[in-house]
């Protein structure tokens, strides 16, 4: 059973609090500086540090030295995890601690192995519905995923999926960045795609297991059938979550997408130069 944390402690690490959150500091945290090539393309120089933030750098220690208590294999994590998660509930210690070792449980018990074959989900890699190639102005992989190309099947195989998928892009993303960004692209959409059930499956998996990673999501191609599914979901989604989605208007998508993401990354459907590549390939 866990133990209360410290309120000396909590009120240590409070009482160097300055001003209130928000996502353009945490942003301006990861992403410091451009460097510009000679091809005109920029990449991103990445602080890979907790140094700068001294609040986050205090409690990332109190933190660790709890759940670490309560669970061995938190040991096994990053400081980056544990900020990640820290973040995900405002930087409540408490909150942020009970999240992350019902993560380490979940994880223990849904990916024993650390990852998941293939062959576990053959029939979502078959519909070939996300793809992951170029990176944002911020150095995010980008995700694309095609609305029109799922289909309402097992649900526990689209769970593993939506793990496979999520570790995948973990995997690939440069040293020093914690978050992706996604386009959603929605054409073609009908009600044979509405799977409230796995939407709703997918989102808890990205919220409670995958806490900021997700950088931003541009919903593309919107039919108006979708806000029908749309009003069923968006209850679930929290605030941090709801922040990051964007809708975009058909004729404002080249331009919103290039105000985020070079040409040269951006992925050639949308009008830029990059060959989208299955998911299941990188």
């Amino acid at each position: 059973m866990a133990t209360p944390l410290s309120r000396s402690e909590e009120r240590n690490v409070t009482s160097m609090e300055k001003s209130a959150w928000t996502e353009q500091e945490e942003e301006e945290d990861e992403f410091k500086e451009c460097l510009e090539e000679p091809n005109g393309s920029v990449t991103p120089v990445f602080e890979d540090s907790l140094e700068s933030n001294e609040v986050e750098k205090q409690k990332v220690v109190i933190m660790r030295a709890f759940v670490e208590r309560e669970d061995s294999s938190a040991k096994d994590v990053d400081d980056f995890m544990i900020r990640r998660f820290l973040r995900a509930r405002d930087l409540d210690i408490e909150k942020a601690s009970a999240m992350f070792l019902k993560y380490l449980s979940w994880r223990k018990s849904v990916i024993p192995n650390g990852f998941i074959s293939a062959s576990e989900i053959s029939t979502n890699l078959a519909h070939n519905k996300l793809f992951m190639q170029g990176v944002d102005k911020k150095g995010r992989p980008i995700v694309v995923g095609y609305g029109n190309r799922h289909k309402q099947g097992n649900i526990e195989e689209f769970i593993r999926y939506v793990i496979f998928a999520l570790e995948k892009i973990c995997s690939r993303m440069p040293r020093g960045q914690e978050k992706f960004v996604c386009i959603g692209d929605l054409q073609g959409w009908g009600y044979s795609n509405s799977d409230i059930r796995g939407y709703r499956a997918s989102l808890s998996i990205l919220q409670d297991c995958y806490p900021e990673r997700l950088g931003k999501l541009y919903i593309v191609h919107v039919p108006y059938i979708f806000m029908t599914a749309w009003k069923m979901v968006y209850p679930f989604i929290d605030k941090n979550t709801k922040k990051k989605i964007k809708f975009v208007e058909d004729k404002k998508l080249r331009s919103t997408l290039l105000s985020d993401i070079d040409e040269s990354q951006l992925p050639d459907v949308y009008g830029g130069k990059l060959s989208l590549v299955p998911i299941q390939d990188r």
